[in-house]
């Protein structure tokens, strides 16, 4: 267990926490909202599909391990927005890019320009700690097909951008995180 004093300390007003799929990530990203010490805005960005008994049960799973006090928003698609209306004085935990990307994938480059650089100064401009769930999908094969491929390239580039621009940047890997604006070098 994490000393909740040092997670205190590693909550900056931006966090990105990012890794492949069940490394912990969305666990690691509730602790640091849970240390915040303010109220927690939970922004979901999945769209509910009833039809989809899998996709239920992994949305079940999430809000069976999140406190019942912390406030829940389903966002899909206006994430910029939904920031922008947060309360006061909350930490707001949004999970996931992954997913609230996929919906917009069907986008056109410059609509989708528009959208991510929206989302980049809305991010900028907000006082409250925020805090970022992405997924890396990009260290496996080039998808064989158009729109995987552009998912995972405008997945990465967003997750980039947000990184540069974020206090903390965390890798989560095998139930590890590494804090990476600590360890690292930005890449010019």
């Amino acid at each position: 267990m994490t000393n909740p004093s040092v997670l205190r300390q590693e909550v900056g007003r931006l966090s990105l926490v990012t890794g492949p799929s069940r490394s912990g990530k969305s666990d690691w990203a509730e602790a640091l909202a849970t240390q915040s010490g303010q109220p927690v805005l939970y922004i979901a960005t999945s769209i509910n599909s009833p039809d989809d008994l899998e996709w239920q049960a992994r949305i079940q799973r999430h809000r069976d391990r999140r406190p019942a006090h912390w406030t829940l928003w389903e966002v899909p698609h206006t994430l910029a927005d939904a920031i922008a209306q947060a309360p006061e004085r909350h930490c707001i935990l949004i999970d996931s890019l992954g997913t609230w990307l996929a919906n917009q994938i069907d986008q056109p480059t410059a609509q989708w320009q528009k959208t991510e650089a929206e989302l980049l100064a809305t991010l900028q401009r907000s006082a409250q700690p925020i805090i970022l769930v992405a997924e890396e999908v990009g260290w496996g094969v080039v998808p064989a097909y158009p729109v995987g491929r552009l998912f995972r390239d405008r997945l990465g580039t967003l997750s980039r951008r947000i990184g540069v621009i974020a206090d903390r940047v965390y890798l989560v890997a095998a139930g590890y995180a590494l804090d990476l604006k600590t360890l690292g070098h930005p890449v010019p």
